[in-house]
């Protein structure tokens, strides 16, 4: 499957009261298009689309209407509210004043990958507040203005977090399952999976990946792996990146920005920042150090 576009959305990112400022074309997501924008005084139909979209309103309050006639229905919504609609129903939507949004747009399948494969139907909800998706959409936000390459397994688990809340909390039958504690991996399937990061160090590296190497969906793995390892898997990996980082600027020769890129990291800035963040030292004190 391709890269999630602009042409898979509802539309509305194409009007001229749109003013766009990042979204993540061309960073090669296949389920998941994120843009952020500030949106001006509006009120339009839009034709049905393909993908779910998910709009978080990140000032206001803001008045919203959607529907027509009898079924029209408006709410003034707060910093934090979101505006959910599911794929394959026409929209009419009018937006009673300036407002800034980060809008995603989800695949049917990441939703069904979030489901244990099973179909979910979404509801329409205006002005809604759940604060994992406020936070999850938050930090979407943030990789797109913010993006490294070596991101890819981030995001994909980001995806799966959002697909999984909305499957389960925000569907139309509003039925709620009961939670079940996951099992972990099996030492085989761990083993293999700690095989291929290490592999594929210097590569991004989509959860999908892991999961075929596992003999699981995305969903499954997700939460097995977990289960097993007590972090996702972009944290183990990140784990592993810097444990090799840090034999390699002990032990060999190359530069750090050498490093880095052998590791995965985008370059030595990007290296410099995590090791500082998670390990609290830089690249040249552990190279110092010996």
């Amino acid at each position: 499957m391709g890269e999630l576009g602009l042409g898979d959305t509802c539309g509305i990112l194409r009007q001229p009261w749109i003013t766009s400022r990042r979204n993540s074309s061309g960073l090669g997501w296949e389920h998941l298009y994120v843009s952020t924008q500030q949106e001006r005084p509006y009120r339009a139909e839009f034709a049905p689309a393909a993908t779910h979209l998910l709009i978080l309103h990140l000032d206001g309050p803001v008045t919203v209407s959607r529907g027509q006639g009898r079924a029209r229905r408006s709410r003034q919504v707060p910093p934090g509210g979101f505006f959910l609609h599911p794929a394959r129903r026409g929209l009419a939507v009018e937006l009673g004043g300036r407002l800034d949004t980060v809008h995603a747009y989800l695949t049917d399948e990441a939703l069904r990958e979030a489901n244990d494969g099973r179909t979910v139907e979404l509801s329409e909800e205006l002005g809604a507040t759940d604060p994992l998706v406020e936070q999850l959409m938050l930090t979407l936000q943030g990789v797109i203005q913010r993006w490294e390459p070596a991101a890819r397994t981030y995001v994909d688990h980001l995806t799966g977090m959002l697909a999984a809340q909305l499957a389960h909390w925000h569907r139309a039958d509003r039925e709620r399952t009961p939670y079940k504690t996951p099992r972990g991996l099996s030492p085989r399937q761990l083993s293999c999976v700690r095989e291929l990061m290490e592999q594929r160090l210097a590569e991004p590296l989509p959860i999908s990946d892991l999961a075929a190497a596992a003999s699981l969906s995305v969903s499954q793995f997700t939460r097995q792996f977990r289960a097993s390892t007590g972090k996702s898997p972009h944290q183990y990996l990140l784990r592993l990146r810097l444990e090799q980082a840090c034999r390699l600027l002990r032990t060999g020769t190359a530069s750090i920005g050498e490093v880095a890129v052998s590791c995965g990291f985008s370059h030595q800035e990007h290296l410099t920042r995590v090791m500082r963040a998670r390990l609290g030292t830089t690249p040249a004190a552990v190279r110092r150090a010996g």
